[in-house]
């Protein structure tokens, strides 16, 4: 019972002595995320490849203020998760909560598929969701306290012609992030996945531009079907899915773990 206290007493600690690591967090759903939680009063550090370049940092601080703390990540190597955990710890303290949103997509059917672009996908979206979770896990659990989200996708429990790796990438951070739920559940370690839909970010531009130039129709077009291709005729917004991040690192939702929650706009895909 006592150790239960203790846990409750840690739970309801001020978020604002909270630490956050978003990767990714520079752009698009990252940067939304940060942003929410910086809202909510968390102290937020970035990880991301590009962290050195004058324009990612000028954007940053633009949108989160200059004490935000910004270093190189790449998730895809051990060595850098490593690095960058050491750095944070060192600069900032104990991690609290931890927001996966570094992701690559690729358009490439199975047959032909290339197998380094299909490796480098598989890197950025799950092994490199287990390198950071496996850094910040213990230390959540010797305090009593972690939330952790990973950000999947509805392409996780259906799928796309030509998008074998993100599909098998996403639907593989399902499972493990109930794994990391199961892990942390004892300790106030929460772990869920997020999974929007088509989502109104450079990613989607990318996407919808190389769908054009090989269906030979315009952009703007290949964006409105995307638009169209759910009930709600719309893109879903990055603060939107910021949001459902934002109250599942709180205090408000100890309980929600182990689960995938949809921003689907009530598409499948």
């Amino acid at each position: 019972m006592l150790r239960i206290e203790n846990r409750r007493r840690q739970a309801i600690a001020p978020s604002e002595s909270r630490l956050a690591i978003v990767t990714g967090g520079h752009v698009g759903i990252g940067l939304a995320v940060c942003q929410a939680l910086a809202k909510d009063g968390m102290r937020v550090a970035i990880g991301a490849r590009r962290a050195g370049d004058e324009s990612i940092q000028s954007k940053v601080k633009d949108a989160l203020g200059p004490d935000v703390f910004l270093h190189p990540l790449d998730v895809r190597k051990a060595a850098s998760v490593a690095d960058f955990h050491r750095a944070i710890e060192t600069q900032c303290g104990p991690v609290s909560v931890l927001v996966n949103a570094a992701g690559i997509s690729l358009h490439q059917p199975i047959c032909g598929h290339d197998l380094t672009a299909w490796q480098d996908v598989i890197d950025t979206n799950l092994t490199g969701c287990f390198l950071t979770m496996r850094a910040v896990l213990p230390g959540m659990i010797a305090q009593g306290y972690g939330r952790i989200v990973n950000i999947a996708s509805t392409a996780a429990t259906t799928a796309m012609a030509d998008h074998p790796a993100y599909c098998a990438s996403k639907s593989g951070l399902l499972g493990l992030s109930r794994a990391a739920a199961l892990e942390g559940a004892a300790h106030g370690v929460t772990c869920l996945t997020v999974s929007p839909t088509w989502v109104e970010t450079d990613m989607l531009h990318e996407s919808a531009s190389i769908m054009a130039r090989r269906s030979g129709r315009d952009v703007k077009k290949e964006i409105k079907d995307l638009a169209n291709a759910n009930p709600q005729n719309r893109l879903v917004q990055p603060e939107e899915v910021a949001a459902v991040v934002a109250f599942a690192c709180s205090d408000r939702a100890p309980a929600l773990t182990m689960e995938d929650i949809l921003v689907n706009a009530g598409a499948h895909w």
